[in-house]
């Protein structure tokens, strides 16, 4: 069955399944599509499946479900775009703390349920919380370079879970799986 942004659920029914062969073979064909992708039919037949269970396109999937060690994993700005496309709730936004540049520093994910008015808030994220869990310490970690966007990312991914699961599909994001 298909939704309304074109995807198709790949296996619910022999007919699906056997027009989604042929729509993955087309895709797997294509240079525009990641490496994980091209040529690879089993991984493109399930990213159809996901793309049709979030409601994006095949394509937004493919550019954005990153497969690490075997693991799928949403990016992070995926999750926040998907998020804030989903109708639900207002567009997610960060509500700081601490003192810049100190362990305190963090951020938490806000946004309103537009149903009710709600506030959403998601946990508090910080650097001190980024080195406990050794997220940034690894070597290569992007929490040394770049950590208000990572602050960002973490605390829409814990956001997501809480109030959005359904939009993970109970997924890390890629830049827990790397951290880890």
């Amino acid at each position: 069955e298909e939704d309304g942004g074109g995807s198709i659920s790949a296996f619910s029914s022999r007919s699906n399944f056997e027009t989604a062969q042929r729509m993955a073979k087309s895709l797997a064909s294509s240079s525009l599509v990641p490496k994980d992708y091209q040529g690879n039919l089993p991984n493109v037949l399930i990213a159809l499946e996901v793309a049709s269970r979030v409601g994006a396109s095949v394509f937004a999937v493919m550019q954005n479900l990153d497969i690490i060690h075997g693991t799928p994993s949403w990016r992070a700005k995926f999750l926040i775009a998907t998020a804030n496309a989903c109708g639900r709730f207002t567009s997610l936004r960060w509500r700081w703390f601490g003192e810049e540049g100190t362990e305190s520093w963090g951020c938490r994910a806000v946004a309103k349920e537009i149903a009710t008015g709600e506030e959403c808030v998601g946990p508090l994220v910080t650097l001190a919380m980024a080195k406990a869990e050794g997220w940034s310490t690894k070597s290569g970690s992007k929490w040394k370079t770049m950590p208000e966007l990572m602050l960002c990312y973490r605390s829409a991914a814990f956001w997501t879970r809480l109030f959005a699961p359904e939009l993970s599909l109970g997924m890390s994001t890629s830049e827990e799986v790397n951290d880890v």
